[in-house]
């Protein structure tokens, strides 16, 4: 059975991820795959929309497939992770760019590299088994596939809070933070899929659209603006108050897990981006590090600790935030010079 399922119906082009047994988990082959796709129908007329959903019950995209990325590190293959988020990335630019409207149903888990594939698209549907993440601080990588971006975008310190927490938005959340734009029941989906296709036009979906629960992160919207608005990572951990509340408590929980020095440098790397509101540059900042994250070594231990072992124990480089040199992070996030991204269309 193919990892995808690629087709034209009345007016869309159709792409399903199609590996729900491994939550529609993205392979380098399903990125190559879906760029083509696009790149198709982008030049063909009949097409007038495309429309990205995922088999299965409990995923849109719970992630890209990582195993093979342990793997090639462990083999000392430091181009084979390369390769991947290179190819990756382009097709992440491709969606936010593409001239035709996408639309994208994001049910159950929607992390890492299903952010890349389904949030950048023009028109993002969510429900309530919605699930929304950028998990990557807990294997020692950054928020990439573009979510830097999203993250600099999200209302006042969102960004930041969720990028160093990896925290899970809901349905409401998702689209309070500028991940997601509609909120539908998943009953009406297949109607409303049926009618994209018929008619070619993404204003059908207006008359399905609910209104979302509260967000629990609009609530604490304050809080979160207060407490993450420091330059760095250890200037926002400096600034908690010793009874924080609701956010901040469930911050220290999340954040405890999680790499420090992945942490330092996302917190980074979205205050650059923010700083340049393009998805070039989130991409290239982004890349620089994953560039290096295998060699640096907490990538391959953070794989180790929750995918192969799942003795969720990493040991990570640094104990703690405070033990992160300034230099390291800079190291880091160095230009790559002639290994940079490199955009074929860019100005």
């Amino acid at each position: 059975m193919s990892d995808l399922t690629i087709r034209t119906d009345g007016l869309a082009g159709r792409i399903t991820l199609n590996r729900a047994q491994a939550l529609n988990a993205l392979t380098w082959e399903m990125c190559l795959e879906i760029e083509t796709a696009l790149t198709m129908w982008q030049g063909d007329p009949t097409v007038k929309l495309v429309i990205i959903d995922g088999a299965g019950e409990r995923a849109f995209c719970s992630g890209g497939d990582i195993t093979q990325m342990y793997a090639s590190g462990q083999r000392g293959d430091l181009d084979y992770g390369r390769r991947f988020w290179r190819d990756e990335y382009r097709l992440n630019r491709k969606i936010f760019l593409y001239p035709k409207p996408i639309v994208t149903f994001l049910h159950g888990f929607t992390m890492g590299g299903g952010v890349g594939v389904g949030c950048h698209a023009s028109h993002r549907i969510v429900c309530d088994t919605s699930r929304i993440a950028m998990p990557e601080c807990s294997i020692g990588l950054v928020p990439d596939v573009g979510g830097s971006l999203m993250l600099a975008l999200a209302p006042g310190r969102l960004g930041e809070f969720l990028g160093v927490t990896g925290d899970r938005m809901d349905a409401a959340d998702a689209i309070h933070a500028g991940f997601a734009d509609s909120f539908i029941a998943q009953d009406g989906w297949d109607a409303l899929k049926t009618q994209l296709a018929e008619t070619g036009d993404p204003e059908v979906i207006a008359p399905y659209v609910t209104p979302a629960p509260e967000s629990r992160l609009a609530l604490w919207q304050a809080e979160i603006d207060a407490n993450f608005a420091g330059d760095t990572l250890g200037d926002i951990y400096r600034a908690w108050p010793a009874d924080p509340g609701p956010a901040v408590t469930h911050a220290q929980t999340l954040m405890a897990r999680n790499a420090p020095f992945a942490m330092t440098c996302a917190v980074e790397i979205i205050h650059r981006v923010r700083n340049g509101m393009r998805i070039e540059n989130a991409l290239d900042q982004e890349f620089r590090y994953t560039f290096r994250c295998v060699e640096q070594g907490d990538f391959i231990e953070g794989i180790r600790a929750a995918i192969i072992d799942r003795d969720r124990t990493p040991r990570w480089q640094h104990g703690s935030w405070q033990d992160v040199r300034t230099l390291d992070v800079t190291r880091m996030l160095m230009p790559l010079g002639k290994d940079a991204l490199q955009w074929e269309d860019a100005a």
